[in-house]
């Protein structure tokens, strides 16, 4: 277990708080700042303030609550992320525009700013660069998560810490989650931006629990510059490393989840292709459900990738299975050569690979997911009660 993410960054200090359903975070960190938001068309009210905030390019701190999303809610929701940042900027003695916000919960529910308020109190003089602290902050924003989710890639020069919360409502262009990532390197705010917007790309952006897309997708980057100028290209690199652990976890710690599903395309026209074909395959309900029964019904894999809208010929693709340690052959060059028992037993583990090659070009992805289970339909069948 990582000892420390975004506490082991300079400059950087958390804390958090829980009652029943209702968690508050804290985060402080001064510095150049990027962010990326959900594309649903129903945006939450803190989506809506945050990108008119994040504008600025700087941030000092981070102000996040869970029970309650604060989405469809209108004027007033909208005065209610204000009255947020509001309380955090009262409790840091900064200015409030310089706060970032984010809520994730129940949609059409209005906030209970007096609870909000009173946790702010309580957490601001607490705020503190250990594990114990960090710890408290990422379980404060969770709601059917079932642990804390962090990530840290160290690099000679600098580090990259991230917390992130994500269980269901997972799809496409992000899911329903928050993630709060920091950085001491130094780094100008149009290279950051870029750099975080492409480790979405390739990360957030390629995870499918049940391919629902959230109103609340937050994903925010603080550089505090306390490490120093780094080379753009090695910081683009290691915050997708970043980023891609925090996708990993939420894709296995999705809503009911027996095992994490991990596909990968090979041999695609482009990119896009390859994401869009390996995005198709993972939010497949009959090859969730096949992984989940550990059915080797490998033909649901093509199936999905025949109707991604991605050209290929179908008689010329290769296709494995994997459990992450031995590879089995399933398809070669169109040949069926699947060995069944093998490939069910590579489904017995809590990760379950496709390596999906079409043979119509060089380039590639993954992408990330889960089994579907009964457990998922209990969860949110009863999610308001």
């Amino acid at each position: 277990m990582t000892l420390r993410s975004i506490c082991a960054v300079k400059g950087v200090t958390a804390y958090g708080m829980k009652e029943g359903k209702f968690g508050l975070a804290l985060i402080r960190a001064s510095g150049t700042a990027a962010g990326v938001f959900t594309e649903n068309l129903v945006k939450a009210a803190p989506i809506e303030l945050m990108r008119k905030q994040i504008k600025k390019g700087t941030m000092e701190a981070v102000i996040a609550n869970s029970g309650c999303a604060n989405a469809y809610t209108g004027k007033r929701g909208y005065e209610d992320a204000v009255a947020m940042t509001g309380f955090a900027g009262t409790a840091l003695g900064v200015d409030a525009k310089q706060i970032g916000v984010a809520s994730t919960g129940v949609i059409g529910r209005y906030l209970d700013l007096p609870l909000i308020e009173r946790q702010c109190k309580l957490i601001a003089p607490k705020l503190d660069r250990t594990f114990e602290a960090e710890t408290l902050a990422a379980q404060a924003i969770m709601t059917t998560d079932l642990y804390p989710k962090h990530a840290l890639v160290e690099k000679e020069s600098f580090c990259i810490g991230g917390i992130t919360k994500g269980s269901g409502m997972i799809a496409p262009n992000m899911g329903t989650m928050l993630a709060f990532i920091y950085t001491d390197a130094e780094i100008g705010e149009k290279p950051l931006s870029e750099a975080l917007k492409m480790a979405t790309k390739r990360t957030f952006n390629r995870v499918v629990v049940d391919g629902d897309m959230s109103t609340n997708d937050i994903a925010l980057c603080t550089a505090t510059g306390a490490a120093g100028k780094v080379h753009a290209k090695e910081f683009s690199a290691a915050l997708e490393e970043c980023c891609r652990s925090l996708a990993m976890q939420i894709a296995a710690d999705g809503e009911g989840a027996s095992k994490l599903l991990e596909v990968t395309v090979t041999g695609a026209p482009k990119e896009d292709d390859a994401a869009k074909v390996a995005r198709t395959v993972i939010e497949s309900p009959l090859v969730k459900t096949a992984v989940y029964g550990e059915d080797p019904n490998w033909g649901r894999v093509v199936a999905a990738a025949g109707r991604a809208g991605v050209k290929f010929d179908p008689n010329a693709v290769s296709l494995w299975i994997s459990d992450g340690n031995v590879k089995y052959p399933l398809v070669k060059s169109g040949e069926i050569i699947a060995d069944l028992k093998n490939a069910k037993m590579a489904m017995h583990g809590k990760k379950v690979i496709f390596i999906l090659d079409l043979a119509a070009g060089k380039a590639e992805a993954t992408a990330w997911g889960c089994d579907l289970t009964e457990k998922y339909v209990e969860i949110n069948g009863r999610y308001t009660t």
